[in-house]
This record gives structure tokens, sequence and C-alpha cells, in this order.
């Protein structure tokens, strides 16, 4: 019995881009009643007013109230504590998932997800049977031969093409395999492989490695036994507008799509961005003014083709260059130029596999070896094959001539050396943990099963792994001396990348500033952070604000917060005048840009300011904070002091400015 399509849903999901994804899925499924809420607040009002709401998918991290406090508050409520909320989320980590799911959600999905995967959890919140999970005892199949039958999920990326390679060397009989049959199943995205190899499905798996070891982190039972590659991502930039310094303002107040949170992809976003002087990262507690939300890889150039707030994606090859080829992308910088000879998906076997079958996986470590060094040394067969491995139904529109370029192209994935590195993985975790706050530190030691490439790198009598060894390990020093820096140019030698534009020229203070007079003073903000100006307007007052904070007004529908700039920097009250204005900004905040109005003054002109015009801010021991000033420029006699709207507010200034809106 399925569940009744006409059922009345309340979506709540503050992102446009990541609701339209989540309606078109629903109406994909057949649902066509459904609601819709922008953040927690807003679907309280809506469950309050409208009693026929049978179901509610929420996303977790959201402004004023977010996805868990709403479910916190159902629960809270006899009359509606029953009501199913299943959380749709982009903290796809097993901490979150937990900790939804003993809150009450009856489940979660997380970003990014299938059509059939939401319709598996519609249907379980209204107790509709399931297919039984799979047992972790489950044995796996031995054929009349003695073979086992080696199940191994994958997706379409040419991450995973050492494992189409291994299976067409078989299939053509160029290797023979002797302990097992090779079964691939190729899956629509990370959470079906995750969950195959979470619930005993496959009996192994290529996977992001900063997922599998949340895995093993949460007790699923596998082991890392080789790379499946060594880079091999690349990060575009939307043609729709005009990529020029200051080149931090093309991305700025946007949203940069990843595959996956548990990814490397994540990582390096994080460390290039960071260094550009951004705030990235997934909407959470932190305020960020660069967004990152979790769309399928596939989908990655539909979705940046069609929403104009979206800047760019990092995602594994051949998607980012069929962006490119399409005329609607261009490259930004590969991941090599980040972190080279990095690791990104590995391959892993669950435990009871391994116990069993120690020379069907010894044996597949050899099969998967000698495929990496076909795709290095036959490139065009390897193109080949990956059309047919990758795109069987051509539904990627996979060309061969754009396959062999990525594998030829010296920075881009290389498959000659899959031996996993320890250290590597441990620059990935720290990096996550201590600079990210995502994920937790694991044993690498139990983790990653060195047993079978030892064997391999004895048998082949080579010293190219501790050579690859070394060179990574130079790569992360450099990783873990990173940290998080507002200007990219202190950095200096530490900065690992050498992408697009040096470290220094990316986070350019130089550009187009709106000027704008505060008593005696001139103050100018990046014209990128303003989105307009508009007269006086009555401000309707809220209590138990600061006097700062004078309100907020309706601007065509929209709440907007308003800060007095005097008051804020202290400088007495005076009357507002014909020529005082409100400068509507954006301002980065937990769930990503948001709008306040300042009030100034007067406004004064837009004007270019170059780099060589500007002096950094002087300092005052300590006495008196500067860090909200990017610097003084000087023109002739006149000194214009150059704000970081974002480091104008403090902490408790976004949670009034929430309160307000």
């Amino acid at each position: 019995m399925a569940v009744h399509t006409h059922i009345k849903i309340l979506l709540v999901e503050d992102s446009v881009t990541m609701r339209k994804m989540e309606l078109k899925i629903l109406k994909q499924l057949g649902f066509d009643n459904i609601l819709e809420a922008v953040d927690g607040d807003a679907a309280i009002d809506a469950i309050q007013t409208d009693s026929g709401i049978q179901l509610i998918i929420s996303d977790w991290a959201m402004p004023n109230k977010d996805g868990y406090e709403l479910l916190t508050w159902l629960k809270s409520r006899p009359e509606f504590k029953h009501l199913p909320l299943i959380m749709a989320t982009g903290q796809g980590d097993k901490e979150y998932v937990s900790k939804a799911l003993q809150a009450g959600a009856i489940g979660v999905v997380a970003k990014p997800f299938t059509p059939d995967e939401l319709n598996a959890k519609i249907e379980a919140a209204f107790g509709i049977e399931q297919k039984p999970a799979s047992t972790n005892k489950k044995k796996p199949r031995v054929n009349a031969e003695g073979k086992v039958m080696l199940k191994i999920a994958h997706i379409q990326i040419t991450d995973h093409l050492t494992l189409g390679i291994m299976k067409d060397m078989i299939e053509r009989g160029n290797r023979s395999s002797e302990y097992f049959d090779l079964e691939t199943l190729c899956m629509p995205g990370w959470n079906p492989v995750q969950s195959a190899l979470e619930q005993g499905d496959v009996d192994a798996a290529f996977i992001l490695a900063p997922t599998a070891m949340d895995l093993f982190n949460y007790g699923v039972p596998i082991k890392l036994v080789m790379f499946a590659h060594r880079n091999g991502s690349i990060l575009v930039r939307s043609k729709a507008e005009e990529y020029r310094k200051p080149y931090q303002q093309f991305f700025k107040h946007k949203t940069l799509l990843i595959p996956h949170k548990m990814s490397v992809h994540n990582m390096l976003a994080h460390m290039y961005f960071t260094q550009m002087g951004l705030k990235p990262g997934l909407a959470g507690k932190d305020a960020i003014n660069l967004k990152f939300d979790v769309v399928p890889p596939v989908k990655m150039p539909e979705f940046l083709a069609d929403n104009i707030e979206s800047c760019g994606f990092i995602v594994a090859e051949p998607i980012g260059s069929r962006a490119i080829a399409a005329g609607i992308a261009e490259r930004q910088f590969l991941s090599s130029e980040i972190w080279d000879n990095h690791p990104c998906c590995v391959a892993v076997f669950r435990d009871e596999f391994i116990a069993e079958y120690p020379d069907a996986v010894q044996e597949f470590c050899s099969l998967l070896t000698d495929a990496g060094r076909f795709i290095t040394q036959e490139p065009d067969q390897a193109a080949e094959i990956a059309v047919s491995f990758l795109d069987p139904e051509q539904k990627l529109g996979l060309k061969v001539p754009v396959l062999k370029k990525i594998l030829t192209d010296p920075k881009g994935i290389r498959t000659d050396n899959l031996f996993p590195v320890i250290e590597d993985l441990d620059a990935i975790q720290r990096y996550m943990v201590n600079e990210m706050g995502i994920g937790r530190m694991i044993d690498l030691e139990t983790f990653v099963d060195m047993r079978f490439a030892d064997h391999l790198r004895h048998a082949q009598q080579e010293g190219r792994p501790d050579d690859v060894k070394t060179q990574s390990k130079k790569e992360i020093d450099n990783i873990h001396a990173l940290k998080t820096k507002s200007e990219a140019e202190t950095a200096g030698s530490t900065t690992p990348f050498s992408a697009s534009e040096p470290a220094r020229d990316i986070a350019s203070r130089q550009g187009k500033y709106l000027t704008f007079k505060i008593a005696d003073e001139s103050y100018g903000i990046g014209i990128l952070d303003v989105r307009e100006i508009i007269g006086m307007v009555p401000i309707r007052s809220m209590p138990q604000t600061p006097e700062y904070i004078k309100g907020a007004i309706n601007l065509r529908g929209k709440v907007i917060p308003i800060i007095d700039m005097r008051l804020k920097f202290g400088i007495e009250s005076a009357d507002y005048t014909d020529r005082t204005c409100i400068i509507v900004v954006e301002v980065s905040g937990p769930s990503g840009s948001t709008q306040m109005g300042i009030v100034v003054d007067k406004v004064l002109e837009v004007t270019e300011i170059k780099e060589d015009e500007i002096q950094d801010s002087p300092q005052f021991n300590g006495s008196l904070t500067t860090d909200y000033i990017l610097g003084m420029a000087k023109k002739g006699d006149s000194i214009t002091i150059l704000l970081d709207i974002d480091r104008v507010l403090h902490t408790e200034d976004r949670l009034y400015l929430a309160k307000v809106a």
C-alpha cells in the first residue's frame, strides 16, 4: 500500500535553491499538496494555523529557529508530538543523524538525496513496511567454482574508473580472477552507497574518505584497503558574471555547491576560500558569507545554470569539464593545485568479508593496482572504457575526447599509486575536526588495513610508494600550518595552493566602494556588499534591544533590521535629515548571507580605490578594536575608512538582529 499522494506536506527550507529541488522531487513522487516555510518559526505558525498538515520535511540549519529546534518544539507539545517529521539535511554525518533520531525525527535523509530515498522515508513515516535491513552477518555468495561473488558499489565519476578498468580486464580475459567474481553496482549518489555499505547489502564500496572515516567512527565494521585514486576534482565558477578583481567579491554572498559534507571537496573549498578572506561553510552556528549547499554531483551543472545565486561547484571529474564544455562554467582550480597527490575516494571492505576471504581482497588490490597503471599508460583505451562504465545509458553525455583530456592532464587524476598513506588521512581528519569543526578523530591504524598494500609493495620491490609518502608529508606539513586568516597575504610561504591567482591578489582590498558620512568621518563599504540605498522610512522599534538597533522596516514584504551607525560607533545621536539614508547591505549569518540596513548621515559617491591607495588601520595597543577596518584609503587630502561590514557586527549583534527579523 502506497502513501496517498494528496496528503498535506509542510516543506521547511530556507534555501530557495534547495526548496525548488525538493519541491521538484516531491512532485516527481506525485505529492501535490505542499505548504512551504522558510524557517522553524514560520513552520510553527503554519502548524498552529493549519490542522490538516500530516507530514513535515524540514532542513536542519536555518535562521531564527532551526530544524532541530522545530523538532524539539513539536515533541514538547502534546497536540503535535505525533506529527511525523523527516529531517532533510546537508548535515549528513552520523553524529547529526543520531541526534535527530534520538530527538524524535521519524527519519533523516541526508542531502544530496534521490526521489527513491525520500519516498522510502515518507513510506516509513506512515508505517509502510520497508525491505528488511540486511544483517552485518550476511554471508557473501560462493559459486560452483569456489569463487566468492564480490559486490562493490560506486557512482558515476572518473574517481571510480579504476573499478571499471578492472572489470573490463576481467571480462576481456586480459586478467584473471582466481578468488572472486566481480559485480559492480552503479548507484545514483553517495547516500545509497553509504547505506548499502552500512547495511551489508554490498561487500565493499568506493566511497569518500571522510565519509568512510565517519562510518568507522560510528561502529560500521569496515576497513580501508586502498585509495581509489589521487587528485581528480575540479572547482568551476559560473560564467553568468564577469570574474574580476577583487576576486573574493565574485563569491561573496553566493552559494557554492559541494557533493557531500563529509568530503575532501568540502575541505579543499574551505581552505581555498578561507585564504581568500571569506567565511565559507555549510549553514550552522557560525556566521558565513559563502554558503555551501550539498547537491547530487550529476545535478550540479543544472543547478549552476538555473540559479543565479550559485557561483560555482566543486566535484569529481568529468562533471566540471562537462559544464565548461557546455559554456556555463570556467575552471577556477584543480584539486591538485590545492594539495597535490591528495586522496579523495577510497576502497573499503566490510570486516566479515576480509576475515573470510582475505585472498579475494588481496587479489582485488592487485588487480586494482594494475587497472590504475593501465589508465596512466593507455589513456585512449581507458577513456573509451570510461564512457561505457560511467555512462552506460548515455544520460550524462560523456565523450571520449573529454575523458581523455581529463586522464592526461598532468595536474588531473592520478591512478599510478593507490597504496594508502595514513599521514594523508590524518591530515584530512585534523583539518576537518580542528579547522572546520566537522567529524571526530579516529584511530587510523585500526581503520586502515595495510596488510594487502604492504604485500603488494614487497612483491613489486619498488621504492615509489615511499617517494610518494615523502612528497605527501611535505604537503601535509603545509596543510597543518594553515590557520584561518582574514587576509590571505599574511599566509606567506605556508600557503599550499597555486590556483588561478596568487593569494595576495585574490584577497586584494582594491575595488569599488560606496562612500558615506557619519558625523565628520568618511567611510566606505565594498559596492558588492551593497544591495540598495533608500531614504528614511518609518522604523518599527523593538523592545529589549540595544539603542543602536533601531528596529526593522518592511521593504517590499521583507523584514530588514536597521542599525544606526552613529550609535553603533559610540557617536552622539543626531536628528535625521533629508540627507539621512538607509544603506541595505549583505552580511554573513549562520545560514549564509542576509540583509540589514545601516543608517548613515549622507551618501557621497561610488569610487574606485586601488590597492596602493590603502594603508593598514592604526593599532591602539589593545585598548580599542579596529578589526572591522579593512584599511584607510587616502586620495589627495581626504581619508576614507574602509569597513568590513561583517566585522562591524559582533555575535550578540547577530542574535539581536535575528530577534528583530
